[in-house]
C-alpha cells in the first residue's frame, strides 16, 4: 500500500513538469494517428512501408543535423513524403516490385545516415546519438513548445482527413478496382495515404525512434483485428489500445527509468497477446 502511494506521489510530482506534460500530449496524438493509419496499412499489406520510411527519415535527419537547420523537420518531412510517393510509384513498376523498392530505400538511407553521422558529426558520443535516433531514448522528454505545436497541428490535420474521407479511404483500402469503377481517383488517395504515413513516421521518431515506429503502427491494428470483425470497430478499438499503450509506456518509463520507445512497444506486444488469446477463446 505504501509503495503504491509512493508511486502515485512520484507520478504527481513528475506531472508538474512541462516536459512530462509535452511528452504525454505528443505521445497520445502520435499513438492515435499511428493506429488510424495502421489499420489501413495492414489491410492493404503495406505494413513494411513504415519501416522503410523510418530509415529514410533517419538518413534525412542525419543530413539535416549536418546542415544545422533550426528545425530538422523542415528537411526530414519533405524528404520522407517524397520517398513515400516514390515507393508507391516504383511499386507499380513491373521491373521493381514494392517490397524491393522499400528494401532499397530503407537500407540505402540507413547506410547514408550512419555514414554522415560518423564522418561529419561534431558530437563526442556518436554511438549515443545514433542509438538515441534509432530507439528514441529520451528525446521526447526534450521537446520544445514549437515541436509540440507542430505535432498537434499535424495530428489534427491527419485526424480531420481520416474522418472526412473515411468512406473513400474505406473503399480504396478494401477494393481498388471497385473504387476505381465508382469514379474515385485511387492513385490520388493512395498518394494521400503515403503522405499521411510519412508525416506520422516523422512525428513518431521522437517517441519511439526510427527502428521501432513500425510496431506503433502495426501492433494496435493487429490486436484489434483479433477481436473485432468490422472496419469501423477495428479503427476505434485500435486507436483506444494505441493511446493506452503509449500513455502506459511513457508513465512506466518515467517512473522506472526505462527507454520510452522500447517500453511502449513492449506494452503493445503484451496487449496484442492478450487480445490474441481473447480472440481465440471468443471465436
Amino acid at each position: 500500500m505504501k509503495e503504491s502511494m509512493g508511486i502515485v506521489k512520484t507520478l504527481q510530482f513528475y506531472l508538474t513538469y512541462p516536459f512530462v506534460q509535452y511528452a504525454l500530449i505528443v505521445g497520445t496524438l502520435i499513438a492515435l494517428c499511428a493506429a488510424l493509419l495502421g489499420v489501413i496499412l495492414v489491410l492493404k499489406r503495406f505494413s513494411y512501408i513504415g519501416d522503410g520510411l523510418s530509415h529514410v527519415a533517419f538518413g534525412a535527419l542525419a543530413v539535416a543535423t549536418l546542415l544545422d537547420f533550426g528545425n530538422n523537420s523542415i528537411v526530414v518531412m519533405p524528404v520522407t513524403i517524397l520517398a513515400a510517393i516514390l515507393i508507391l510509384r516504383t511499386g507499380q513498376n513491373p521491373r521493381i516490385h514494392g517490397d524491393a523498392a522499400i528494401a532499397m530505400l530503407s537500407v540505402g538511407s540507413l547506410a547514408v545516415g550512419y555514414l554522415v553521422m560518423n564522418l561529419f558529426s561534431t558530437s563526442a558520443n556518436i554511438s549515443g546519438d545514433v542509438c538515441s535516433t534509432l530507439f528514441g531514448s529520451t528525446s521526447i522528454l526534450t521537446l520544445t513548445k514549437a515541436e509540440v505545436w507542430l505535432c498537434v497541428v499535424m495530428s489534427i490535420i491527419v485526424v480531420i482527413v481520416f474522418v472526412f474521407l473515411y468512406n473513400r479511404i474505406f473503399a480504396v483500402t478494401f477494393d481498388e478496382n471497385f473504387a476505381r469503377a465508382t469514379g474515385l481517383k485511387v492513385s490520388l488517395y493512395n498518394n494521400l495515404i503515403a503522405i499521411i504515413t510519412a508525416i506520422i513516421i516523422v512525428l513518431a521518431m521522437n517517441l519511439v525512434g526510427s527502428l521501432l515506429i513500425s510496431a506503433l503502427v502495426i501492433f494496435p491494428a493487429l490486436s484489434a483485428m483479433c477481436i473485432i470483425q468490422n472496419f469501423k470497430g477495428v479503427v476505434i478499438y485500435a486507436a483506444v489500445l494505441s493511446v493506452c499503450c503509449a500513455l502506459t509506456g511513457i508513465v512506466l518509463s518515467i517512473l522506472f527509468s526505462t527507454p520510452i520507445g522500447a517500453t511502449i512497444v513492449v506494452a503493445d506486444i503484451a496487449v496484442f497477446f492478450v487480445n490474441y488469446l481473447i480472440g481465440k477463446i471468443v471465436r
